[in-house]
């Protein structure tokens, strides 16, 4: 969290924020008095200036009077005017004595060594005095008018000023605490509007570290944001589509290495097995048709049998040869795998619904429950190949409760398919061999539906295509045949 880019802007910005209204208090406790002084001293100067116009334009006394007050209480003064025989004219204070006294001291000359002179002219003097009855300071201005022969002096205090700076400033503190903790929630809930497709881009780019490219970036943001999700959705789909290719660029490869080491060795071996597998249905062929043209039984019944099994071992050998044809494509490279990506799910219930009259033939119960997509990388012609092989040959087995189960197993970037069938055990010394092209366990039975020991072969050749693993189990109550695939995308 420490290292989150939403906690660095939010305290950056909080600090920023906070330095700024520590600065702010900082001159604030500084020069907002002197700031206030100054006001006050502009405003007592006015006050002069506006008593003295009052007075020389020879205003009328009612209307002196009036305007007097109204400035008083505009800049809360106490004011004092009087002629030369000090009679007061005009003041605002009721006991005006100690004014008179003050003015009188001033203008005889007497100095208050604790008074600070702010500003003298010629006219008039300002100060800061104390006033030893309340223990207060006072903004004073004494002076007189050349015109007129008027004296006055005028006197606000200082205290009030003190007074409002002070407030000001814890006022100004509180709210600053207000603002920060403000700014903090304020910072975090755009922060958090900024950083969370950040947050989703570092997502889809940790999956896409691991080859996932499923999920995408979808908002629709016009911004910087916006156009880096775009170009990494761009990516994605380049980077799966590179991968595949990769994928069937490197089977190729090893494809091509193998099949020039096995090339010799295959040829000698087909030769063989196909000579071995050809023979029995050449010998009864030959047999029946000679029968058929001796005459040795003239029936009709007798010819149509002869007939059947003929055209039965004809169709056999068709179909022996076709798929050892498959098979030499595989094991000779000519049949390239074609890497891509596709659901596991829906091959099987294709594979499924196309054996649906076989499996009511056989009155057997294939169960498949899974529903969900599982993605797999492989050759999808291919392995619905291996899966309807897988099928066959349980069908062809499958005795006792005469249930097949297929089943999907996951478990670290594998899809393991596995179909069960219930019947009768492979014997142990068996199983290794049955992966073998002709190979038959029981051949009796094995021609009973036309089995000739090749869609094993054919299993085995095409997860060698792929690199994958297949294999063949025992359990209690019948066998299991397995592969594998890769569900996450693999370089090697």
């Amino acid at each position: 969290m420490k290292h989150s880019i939403r906690t660095k802007w939010t305290l950056a910005i909080v600090l920023m924020i906070a330095g700024a209204l520590v600065v702010c208090w900082i001159i604030n406790n500084t020069f907002l008095e002197k700031y206030y002084m100054f006001e006050k001293q502009q405003n007592i100067e006015n006050a002069y200036f506006a008593i003295e116009n009052f007075l020389t334009e020879k205003v009328k006394e009612e209307n002196v009077n009036y305007e007097l007050e109204k400035m008083s209480e505009r800049y809360v003064i106490d004011y004092l005017v009087v002629d030369s025989n000090a009679r007061a004219l005009y003041t605002n204070v009721k006991g005006q004595d100690m004014l008179v006294s003050r003015l009188s001291m001033y203008l005889l000359g007497i100095k208050d060594d604790r008074a600070e002179i702010l500003k003298e002219t010629d006219s008039y003097t300002v100060a800061i005095n104390n006033d030893d009855r309340f223990n207060t300071n006072y903004l004073e201005l004494w002076g007189y008018f050349q015109k007129g022969n008027y004296y006055l002096i005028l006197r606000s205090p200082v205290e009030s000023i003190e007074e409002s700076v002070a407030l000001s400033n814890t006022f100004f503190a509180y709210v600053s605490v207000g603002v920060i903790l403000i700014s903090c929630l304020v910072m975090w809930l755009i922060t958090r509007r900024i950083t969370k497709p950040i947050l989703e881009l570092a997502d889809i780019s940790e999956k896409m570290s691991n080859l996932d490219f499923d999920v995408k970036y979808t908002r629709d943001d016009e911004d910087e944001i916006g156009v880096l999700g775009s170009s990494m959705n761009k990516l994605s789909n380049k980077l799966e589509s590179t991968i595949s290719e990769l994928k069937t660029a490197n089977n190729e490869l090893k494809n091509d290495i193998e099949q020039k080491i096995q090339i010799d060795e295959m040829r000698k071996e087909f030769l063989a097995n196909v000579s071995h597998e050809l023979k029995t249905p050449i010998a009864l062929i030959q047999g029946y048709a000679e029968g058929l043209h001796e005459s040795i039984n003239d029936d009709a019944e007798s010819r149509d049998f002869y007939c059947e099994v003929i055209m039965d071992e004809a169709d056999k050998m068709s179909r022996m040869v076709k798929r050892l044809l498959d098979l030499n494509q595989l094991e000779f490279g000519q049949n390239q795998v074609q890497m891509e990506r596709f659901d596991i799910t829906q091959v099987i219930k294709a594979v499924v619904a196309a054996a649906d009259i076989k499996i009511k033939q056989k009155e057997a119960t294939v169960n498949f429950t899974e529903d969900l997509p599982i993605y797999v990388w492989a050759d999808e012609y291919q392995i619905e190949e291996v899966i309807t092989n897988y099928l066959s040959n349980a069908l062809n087995h499958v005795d006792f409760d005469r249930v097949i189960t297929i089943t999907l197993e996951q478990k670290d970037g594998i899809v393991r398919v596995l179909v069960h069938n219930t019947g009768n055990n492979i014997p142990e010394e068996d199983i290794d061999k049955i992966w073998i092209k002709f190979y038959k366990v029981d051949k009796a039975r094995t021609r009973e539906y036309g089995g000739n020991g090749i869609g094993l072969s054919i299993v085995k050749a095409v997860m060698d295509a792929h690199n994958r693993e297949c294999g063949v189990y025992n359990t209690e109550d019948g066998v299991t045949f397995w592969f594998e695939l890769d569900s996450q995308c693999r370089m090697d």
